[in-house]
């Protein structure tokens, strides 16, 4: 346990700071997550910290009830919506809230975002939730996250960013990065006089290709 816990941590560390390199993390917002294997405790970056410079000693262990079991800092602020999310997911094995600046736009400007304009976005995200606001932090919050997190592994919270879900940490942060493609495509599409998505039959045969429902 021991190792995995260790190799967690330092994975935590190379995605916060490769989501901090991108922009997608600015100042000390964003916060990631990673549930060890086979238990209800939870890995997560620190609050008030920058993602881009973080050790693994500044990793917090916290329980299903937000906890802390281990850990010098304390966890972050949005610890209600990662251990909410883990409940209403047994599956899910990471989780990861940015604020990518094109889907941020998006969200702020409470447009959804269609994943069904270019395969590699259906294959990596499929469907985008659109989450109504709720206060940073706040068990609100949490509930209408958790909600949509049981049908869907990308979000978009109003006002204020993103949520990716993943087996693995990599798989999160990849998600990540295709949504703020996506939102970056349609914001050029747009401009060019709108963006057209694929035919629904199309979107169906990729899904099925990649045992997506």
């Amino acid at each position: 346990m021991f190792d995995e816990e260790e190799r967690l941590k330092r994975k935590i560390v190379e995605i916060s700071r490769r989501l901090y390199e991108k922009g997608f993390m600015e100042g000390t917002g964003g916060n990631v997550s990673a549930k060890l294997p086979n238990s209800q405790i939870i890995l997560t970056t620190p609050s008030g910290v920058c993602k881009g410079y973080l050790s693994s000693s500044d990793i917090v262990k916290i329980d299903y009830e937000g906890k802390i079991v281990e850990g010098k800092l304390k966890p972050t602020s949005e610890t209600p919506m990662h251990t909410s999310i883990y409940k209403a997911r047994p599956d899910i094995n990471a989780v990861i809230h940015a604020h990518p600046p094109f889907c941020t736009g998006f969200a702020c400007a409470g447009m959804p975002i269609d994943s069904s304009i270019f395969p590699e976005a259906i294959v990596m995200v499929g469907e985008v939730a659109l989450v109504e606001y709720a206060t940073p932090g706040t068990d609100d919050l949490a509930m209408k996250v958790s909600e949509a997190a049981k049908m869907h592994d990308a979000l978009l919270l109003q006002n204020h960013g993103t949520v990716t879900l993943g087996a693995s940490l990599e798989e999160a942060y990849l998600k990540t990065e295709v949504l703020e493609e996506t939102a970056h495509i349609l914001l050029i599409s747009t401009l060019l006089g709108g963006y057209k998505s694929l035919p629904e039959a199309e979107v169906k045969k990729i899904k099925l290709m990649v045992g997506r429902k």
